[in-house]
């Protein structure tokens, strides 16, 4: 009877246990619901008391790949469910979310996803204060104001939103293309969304909410920071581990998949972009992506590559020799762009522009070359004109490598995170050589955020001559017999 019973309660147990595995919610932990809502908050005070904004979710691909969530969406929510709402009303402060409703199927097969039924929970987590099926956004939206006019403004995304390794400079691209192309022509998926605001309630004036989201995610709070910097250290890692894989012979690609791995073994979500590793005059490429050939003896192998990391980025570049051991040519010019790098990190802090730092480095680099001789006069054409390059202060780094907002031409301010880029080009010899780190502006000056990844030609060489992954476990040969 004792027997009976147990296995009576075994099998109750078991057949449980899908009930059990559903209602295992996935929420983020990176980020406090009181910081999601500090950024909700902003965007009440910047769109005023008329005003509503409304944030579309990404709509994801069910079965076909892992879902990640637009970044805007994240920012204000750390919500990773497909096809959701946010609505902010500036008239009463609140903050609706529109989910839809639970596919139970779905969830047996790739676990629970929170939806419109878990409205309790959903507000615990996010911190919004009321959670609603996705059928109720229209009804909410044509009582936001519509019945006594005049109707409250509508904010909403304009520029192309990132869900994904592009930047908006590719996302735009694309969209160039597809309207270009007389056998496409789509429109975006944001032009879409206007489109049917405009078209079903067109007493609203619709505004660009893209300009204050950006402006927002320009400052980086300190758990940003500490993401971000995590960020670094794993793509800072997977270079130190290319570099003791390099020697002649390894493919460009075996290096990206040593930066794979290490990648993932720190918790990534994939690549930031596709790995930029080129060997010899592949590096000419600004983005090389092809990764198909084999390292040569003498050749100099660049790689750019950083991390997805809890929906932020990074954005790191080393170049080295594939045999260890830098030429005498190679070293004029390393160390040309090491000064370089050092020159424009003297100069960062808050208050100054980039204007600033670019002219005061340029300086340190005309000084720095009095007495100078390179081999080639080739290469003293490319050093002098890389000094009035303007493009070595680089990028914003944040939710992605080609982070939005505005680091040119404003003054910088703590929290800002960038990249110091220096480059020259021997056009001659299809020959660049380029250096990037990640810059975080602090209240009294600057950080090198990569600062531990070897740049110093000695500590390269040394690195290089350590051994790797590569050399405990090195590629099968293929075909297997």
């Amino acid at each position: 009877m004792k027997y009976k019973n147990t296995l009576t309660v075994l099998l109750f147990l078991l057949a449980m246990l899908p009930a059990i595995a559903q209602e295992k919610n996935y929420y983020q932990t990176d980020f406090t619901k009181e910081e999601f809502a500090t950024r909700r908050a902003k965007i009440f005070e910047a769109i005023g008391n008329q005003s509503i904004a409304v944030i579309q979710g990404s709509g994801g691909i069910p079965g076909v790949s892992l879902f990640r969530q637009s970044n805007s969406f994240y920012y204000l929510t750390g919500l990773e469910s497909p096809h959701s709402y946010l609505l902010l009303n500036g008239k009463n402060k609140q903050a609706t979310l529109y989910l839809t409703h639970r596919d139970e199927g779905a969830e047996r097969s790739q676990g629970k996803v929170l939806s419109a039924e878990d409205a309790e929970l959903v507000q615990e987590l996010t911190g919004v204060d009321l959670v609603k099926g996705i059928e109720d956004l229209a009804r909410d939206l044509s009582g936001s104001g519509l019945i006594r006019p005049p109707a409250p403004s509508l904010y909403t995304e304009f520029s192309p939103v990132e869900s994904g390794n592009d930047s908006r400079d590719e996302l735009l691209a694309k969209q160039i293309m597809a309207s270009s192309d007389p056998w496409d022509g789509s429109a975006s998926r944001e032009a879409d969304f206007i489109q049917k605001l405009t078209s079903r309630f067109p007493q609203f004036e619709i505004k660009n909410l893209s300009p204050i989201l950006d402006g927002m995610r320009l400052i980086k709070s300190e758990r940003e920071i500490e993401i971000i910097r995590e960020a670094t250290q794993i793509a800072g890692l997977a270079i130190i581990e290319a570099m003791k894989a390099t020697q002649a012979g390894v493919y460009e690609y075996q290096l990206g998949a040593v930066a794979k791995y290490i990648f993932s073994l720190h918790g990534s979500m994939g690549d930031s972009y596709p790995a930029i590793i080129g060997g010899g005059t592949n590096a000419y490429m600004g983005h090389y992506f092809q990764k198909t050939d084999k390292l040569v003896d003498g050749d100099l192998v660049l790689m750019d590559y950083a991390p997805d990391y809890k929906y932020y980025s990074s954005d790191v570049t080393r170049i080295w020799p594939v045999n260890g051991k830098f030429t005498e040519e190679q070293r004029a010019l390393y160390d040309f762009i090491i000064e370089y790098r050092d020159a424009l990190f003297r100069y960062i802090k808050p208050g100054v522009t980039s204007n600033e730092v670019l002219d005061r480095a340029a300086t340190d680099m005309k000084a720095y070359m009095v007495g100078k001789s390179f081999v080639k006069a080739a290469h003293l054409k490319a050093v002098e004109e890389g000094i009035k390059f303007r493009g070595h202060f680089q990028h914003p780094v944040g939710m992605i490598v080609h982070d939005v907002g505005q680091v040119h031409g404003v003054k910088l301010q703590p929290g800002m995170v960038f990249t110091i880029d220096p480059m020259i080009w021997i056009r001659e010899e299809r020959l660049y050589i380029r250096v990037e780190d990640v810059a975080l502006v602090t209240e009294d000056g600057v950080e090198n955020m990569s600062a531990f990844v070897p740049s110093s030609i000695e500590d390269i060489e040394k690195t290089i001559s350590e051994k790797g992954l590569i050399d405990f476990l090195p590629a099968t040969k293929l075909p297997l017999k």
